[in-house]
């Protein structure tokens, strides 16, 4: 049996919750183009978050989900210009992706960020 000191088990647990904690770095976030960037200077943005690696995995493979959503709507529309009930499925698809980004990026968001988000009434 390993007998360990109450100094030596504090210091363990430390070493142990901040290495589970994440690092927050500042993004800055473009909707429209599906972008996120480091550098504030790199593009234009509209919003500004915190986030750590796996925020920003996720919202990589939302913004992912959410072009796939367009570019499906495109190839439909392309291929049955006159289809009413396949727009509407596309145009749902479409806002629900939308809507877990804008999510995603207020859960992460600044205050300004979160703000607007709000004022957008989304949900």
């Amino acid at each position: 049996m390993c007998k360990v000191s109450m100094k030596e088990a504090r210091l363990g647990r430390m070493w142990n919750e901040e290495s589970n904690e994440e690092e927050r770095t500042t993004y800055y976030v473009s909707v429209q183009a599906g972008q996120i960037l480091a550098d504030p200077e790199a593009a234009a943005y509209e919003l500004v978050i915190q986030a750590n690696d796996e925020e920003i995995g996720k919202l990589h493979e939302l913004f992912k989900e959410l072009a796939a959503a367009d570019n499906g709507g495109v190839r439909t529309m392309a291929a049955n210009p006159y289809q009413a009930d396949s727009d509407e499925q596309n145009n749902s698809d479409y806002d629900y992706w939308l809507k877990q980004v804008y999510k995603q990026l207020y859960d992460c968001g600044t205050d300004t960020t979160k703000n607007h988000i709000e004022s957008m009434h989304l949900w």
